[in-house]
């Protein structure tokens, strides 16, 4: 068939046609991506190559009651090379300066950085690792050297920054302070003072922006983040440093000593109930001690003998006996229907006061006096321990706080032997700081006060919210029942059969408790038969400043387990070295506590912070806790690692002083 002219130009047509609707068709697809899903695929293409990242803030700083730190947010820096956006030029010119000045500055020579940056180069690397884990000093001096102090445009200089949260105090109270952690769903665990207080420290995250480059890395982009992090309010807690270290110590030398398997130490201030240290030890498999639990709020335990006190309180203020009511001990043993309750002194104690028979934490007698008298009507007894709060929970922020078990008649496990049991403290169940608020609301004439762990939230000077005291019961009991047992707890460590007469010292009063109680004692093995180990009390005894309570679980029988002989030495250490350092008028003969060695310490101490140092001095031999205050004061970042006196510092005496420099002490 010919071709005509017709023909063609129907099909030049056709074809003219089918353009201008491939064109239309593609014109409506533009006109739909910039106007309906302009947004979406902006989004796909910003996301490919360029995304924002979060920026953690930098937590508060957490202090003790003096203003020491205890947890403290540090920034690191990780200095990357992006080799493809330094022009050859300025390359050439600055490698050399610029690798003699980081091989001096991190301790390498000047031909490893040179050719690390020119590998870098070679390969095209925009994300070439120079350094990582520089802290703030180290960050501005990398800053201001030569080509990367041109930015990170003409320079090539990366700058990541991350925060770590650090402890001043290292493994004391590490427990306590504690800390708070978030998975990858969001999930946060909390732990300690850090956890319980997370709203205040954790401040608010900033955004940075970071481009996309090769091998699905990214990097930051300017020197600017697009949202800034808000940092964290700084939160005073109750702790004190130093009756914390008193208390870690000598709770730490007891567990060593007895082989025990974990113990805990509270101080709580009296009248404030704030708490003054709080320390729990576990032992490891190879024998060591560290923070492992916290034992004193989150375990409930029997607490034994100590419970004496809760019993005694209940039958004085029932007036079902007086302090002078005679109790037939008989040969130390007191049958309950199929069950015996037995002294620990073979034969018994005869016929003796009640008053005397908690001095000596006489069993059969506490069961006759709790059984006898209440046994026909055991809800009247019950509810005296839930009218003294002992059966709730303190209701502390820190989390996992143990639940005490009050039973009451009719639930499940009460039985016709409950009342005796739980009149020397089993088949009841508080926490170490349950039992001890208990016997600090005695010391309290009879207030019962919360718990406090928290003074105040600040921001730099400004105070945010402040915590007073919190009552939690204002009289437990009448204050005529106080007054008796305040002088039966007196008794119990003054008088020469007390159970705590061991820890008696005529420098300086306490009174208090034993308690050992049994654990595991259903097992019909001996060998598995363990003890709890406890001493609860205040001091000074007539006019109390501090309750503190130490319990030591499962020492090691062939060494020792009773209450007075394993937990009641710790007692008496942390309140004779608290009146050493803080002397009570009237209570203690200052001339009684002097001490040379101290004196020369301190004078030593004073000597030296007193000088002008343009070198640095030297701090060796001296207390952790003296020299960091003499560093810091001198401008010096201080790492301390350990505990005890200073062994060895990190920059030796006569260097000259840079601001902002860095000592690590290493303390034993």
């Amino acid at each position: 068939m010919p071709i005509t002219e017709k023909s063609i130009l129907t099909r030049l047509y056709i074809v003219a046609g089918c353009l201008f609707l491939f064109a239309f068709a593609v014109l409506v697809k533009l006109v739909s991506i910039q106007m309906v899903d302009g947004d979406k695929y902006r989004k796909l293409a910003m996301e490919s190559t360029s995304k924002l990242f979060t920026i953690a803030p930098n937590r508060g700083n957490l202090y003790s009651d003096d203003g020491s730190l205890l947890a403290t947010s540090v920034s690191r820096y990780t200095i990357r090379f992006d080799a493809e956006t330094v022009s050859s030029k300025d390359f050439e010119e600055n490698i050399k300066p610029l690798s003699d000045a980081l091989g001096k500055l991190f301790g390498r020579t000047s031909s490893y950085y040179q050719q690390l940056l020119r590998k870098a180069r070679a390969n095209k690397n925009r994300y070439a690792l120079v350094a990582r884990n520089l802290d703030y000093s180290e960050y501005m001096a990398v800053k201001k050297m030569p080509l990367f102090k041109k930015g990170p445009y003409k320079g090539g200089l990366i700058i990541e920054q991350k925060t770590v949260r650090e402890h001043p105090l290292g493994k004391i109270a590490e427990r306590s302070v504690g800390y708070e952690r978030v998975d990858e769903n969001g999930y946060y665990t909390r732990v300690g003072l850090e956890g319980a207080f997370g709203d205040y420290l954790r401040g608010q995250e900033g955004k940075r922006l970071k481009q996309k480059i090769a091998k699905g890395q990214w990097k930051p982009i300017g020197w600017d983040n697009e949202v800034e992090p808000k940092d964290g309010y700084d939160v005073i807690s109750t702790i004190d440093i130093n009756i914390q270290d008193i208390a870690h110590h000598a709770l730490l030398g007891q567990l060593e000593k007895y082989k025990a398997d974990h113990g805990t130490v509270i101080v709580m201030e009296t009248k404030t109930g704030e708490v003054k240290a709080i320390s729990n030890l576990g032992r490891t498999k190879d024998g060591h001690y560290y923070e492992r639990l916290n034992y004193a709020i989150g375990e409930s335990h029997e607490p034994g003998s100590t419970f004496k006190l809760v019993s005694m309180v209940v039958a004085l203020e029932d007036k079902v006996i007086d302090t002078s009511t005679v109790i037939d001990t008989e040969n130390g043993r007191f049958k309950v229907y199929d069950r015996t309750v037995r002294d620990s002194k073979y034969g018994g104690y005869g016929k003796i006061s009640a008053g005397r028979a908690f001095e000596v934490s006489s069993n059969t007698a506490m069961a006759k006096i709790i059984h006898n008298n209440y046994k026909d009507n055991p809800e009247k007894f019950v509810n005296r321990l839930m009218n003294m709060n002992l059966h709730q929970e303190l209701g502390l922020p820190v989390k996992g706080e143990g639940k005490p078990v009050i039973r009451y008649p009719g639930d499940k496990g009460w039985s016709g032997i409950s009342l005796a049991w739980m009149s020397y403290g089993y088949e009841v169940s508080l926490t170490p700081l349950q039992t001890l608020t208990f016997y600090n609301a005695i010391a309290n004439n009879g207030e019962m006060v919360k718990p406090r762990l928290i003074k105040e939230v600040k921001e730099w000077d400004k105070t945010i919210l402040k915590f007073d005291k919190e009552v939690i019961n204002p009289s437990i009991c009448s204050m005529e029942t106080v007054l008796k047992v305040r002088q039966l707890l007196k008794n119990a460590v003054e008088k020469k059969h007390g159970t705590g007469h061991k820890l008696y010292s005529p420098n300086f009063s306490m009174a208090g408790k034993t308690g050992t109680a049994q654990k595991h004692y259903e097992a019909k093995d001996p060998d598995k038969l363990k003890y709890i180990s406890t001493f609860a009390g205040y001091f000074p005894a007539d006019d109390p400043e501090y309750s503190c309570i130490v319990v030591i679980h499962e020492p090691d029988k062939s060494v020792g387990y009773y209450g007075a002989d394993v937990s009641g030495p710790v007692f008496k250490s942390v309140a004779q070295k608290i009146y050493a350092t803080s002397p009570l008028v009237d209570e203690v003969d200052v001339t009684l506590l002097a001490d040379a060695k101290l004196d020369a310490a301190y004078q030593k101490f004073y000597d030296t912070a007193n000088k002008k140092y343009h070198q640095m001095p030297n701090v060796e031999g001296m207390s952790g806790m003296d020299a960091v205050s003499i560093l810091e004061n001198l401008g010096v970042q201080v790492e301390v690692k350990g505990n005890g006196k200073v062994k060895k510092q990190s920059i030796s005496q006569g260097a000259d002083l840079v601001k902002d420099a860095k000592i690590v002490l290493e303390l034993l």
